[in-house]
């Protein structure tokens, strides 16, 4: 088990972090855990291209082979550009993107910040008004000719770090109700203690701290009735969203299982609101990828 984790640790520093998903797995570190463990082919990754095949092989002592295809191909490095006129202020591009590179608040226009985006496309197929664009960068240049090493760490940082704060709120709003529980089950009998003075002044603050999440709520969900509105009159039009075409059940099962997620943990109605209760505006969980 040891030398699977340590094989798993050199193949991962290989991997360009792009954090993807195309290999067919939720990041680069469960990828690289698979392949070491024999459970996925080392030819998986398009961003790594045919450079990254080569380098993998040589360390797993295999040969070069080509990239699957079914992985999606190799090609110019992307970069996430968002159409801030059409910007509805969702957050679902900010929640899926796996190296906190977009920022922005409910509400209002997300940007993607350029130099920290991998071009990993899982902002794309979230949008619901179709507003994002993922045009090539750098030039002719492809997998690692395209990406620097330096790129790689700085990406592979941002997105332990995401890691580790989307730990926390979950935590944290998994706390929260699990006081609301004990709350709930206190008894309020006859032979339970009679309420303390201090306890019966604070009660009004506990409404004042609903209302603020209803409002909260409430200015998500309207945000989320324009973009519904506005995907009517486009398809009445003929021009609906082109990014919600083609979605493989696979994309669309890591969405629903995010939603579930959110649900789960008391942020928000599963279908309809993706307000963030913890106050930060790139509490996002797992992002769906867009099949190439």
């Amino acid at each position: 088990m040891t030398d699977v984790k340590l094989l798993a640790d050199r193949i991962e520093d290989l991997l360009p972090q792009t954090q993807c998903t195309k290999c067919g797995y939720p990041a680069c570190r469960p990828y690289a855990e698979a392949v070491a463990r024999g459970e996925a082919s080392y030819n998986q990754c398009p961003p790594g291209g045919a450079e990254g095949i080569a380098r993998l092989a040589a360390l797993l002592g295999k040969p070069v082979i080509p990239l699957n295809s079914a992985n999606g191909v190799e090609r110019p490095r992307p970069l996430a550009v968002i159409d801030e006129q059409l910007c509805i202020g969702c957050t679902l591009c900010m929640q899926a993107c796996p190296v906190d590179a977009i920022v922005g608040a409910p509400k209002q226009m997300h940007t993607v910040l350029a130099e920290l985006c991998t071009g990993c496309d899982l902002c794309v197929p979230p949008c619901p008004v179709d507003c994002i664009a993922m045009p090539a960068v750098t030039g002719g240049a492809t997998g690692w000719a395209a990406w620097s090493q330096g790129q790689a760490d700085a990406a592979r940082v941002r997105h332990e770090r995401r890691g580790a704060r989307l730990t926390r709120e979950r935590d944290a709003a998994e706390a929260r109700a699990a006081a609301r529980r004990a709350a709930s089950a206190t008894p309020h009998g006859a032979n339970a203690p009679a309420p303390a003075a201090a306890s019966v002044a604070a009660a009004p603050a506990v409404p004042a701290v609903d209302d603020a999440q209803a409002k909260k709520r409430a200015i998500i969900q309207a945000a989320l009735e324009r973009a519904r509105k506005k995907k009517d009159e486009m398809a009445a039009k003929g021009q609906a969203p082109l990014n919600t075409d083609n979605v493989s059940a696979d994309v669309q099962a890591q969405i629903d299982a995010a939603e579930a997620r959110r649900h789960r943990l008391g942020l928000g109605d599963a279908t309809n609101d993706t307000g963030n209760d913890t106050g930060d505006p790139h509490g996002q969980p797992s992002g769906p990828r867009n099949p190439q």
